[in-house]
């Protein structure tokens, strides 16, 4: 028998690779908007942004700014900080973001062919912190919706992973059972300690191989054709 049945997947970064699809998205507004009349480079803006919306995400996540103040403050910090104050241009160039990103389908390394294989074995739904304007979109544009049963997001109930209750609304919508359950995410924080938090087995994805961790999870992998090889090993 196998231990799990239900697989929770994290979306950006563990599957559709928001890194660099982003990075993408913000090179060509960065071509098309000119702004290197204000910035010496590319690395230069995009550092800029990447910095306060590491900040501005942690902030949302506990309930301190509101979705809109967060989508406010990431796109304008860049330009403000270099002395551009124009409001029309923040709400365009941040409009054009969400309309391009979206549209980009590159996947983390050799997830497409895990989900390939785990589809037909496992339930799998996604979790996520993102957006739900946006998530839908980007898994179709990736060609991975069909893979999953259910998409759970924390807009649903206005709960952030880590925090418990979204764990247990995700079990809940899902008619999971705890016991046959496995998290599978990129994010310490928010995936692996919000899993364990409620008694959930992790299976934390770290390509980047951080080693700072302060307790072991279930399972840790780099790469997906690593997590395929344990799930069917169980």
């Amino acid at each position: 028998m196998m231990m799990y049945k239900n697989l929770f997947i994290d979306l950006d970064d563990t599957l559709w690779a928001f890194s660099e699809n982003a990075e993408d998205t913000f090179r060509e507004l960065y071509e098309s908007y000119h702004f290197q009349r204000y910035f010496d480079s590319f690395e230069q803006f995009y550092g800029l942004y990447k910095r306060r919306n590491t900040e501005l995400w942690i902030e949302y996540g506990k309930g301190e700014i509101t979705k809109d103040e967060l989508n406010e403050q990431r796109f304008s910090y860049p330009l403000l900080t270099v002395g551009v104050r124009d409001e029309a241009l923040f709400k365009c160039y941040s409009d054009d973001f969400f309309s391009i990103i979206p549209t980009k389908s590159k996947l983390m390394p050799h997830a497409r062919e895990a989900l390939d294989y785990l589809s037909s074995r496992y339930r799998l739904f996604i979790l996520s912190n993102g957006f739900r304007e946006l998530q839908s979109r980007k898994m179709r544009s990736a060609g991975i919706y069909e893979y999953f049963d259910k998409i759970i997001l924390s807009e649903d109930i206005h709960v952030h992973k880590p925090y418990p209750e979204i764990f247990h609304f995700a079990l809940s919508a899902t008619q999971s059972e705890l016991r046959d359950s496995l998290m599978i995410g990129d994010s310490w924080e928010a995936d692996i300690e919000g899993a364990a938090g409620v008694g959930m087995h992790q299976m934390f994805y770290n390509p980047s191989q951080r080693k700072d961790l302060p307790f072991r999870p279930t399972f840790m992998i780099g790469d997906w054709e690593e997590a395929v090889r344990l799930i069917s090993q169980i």
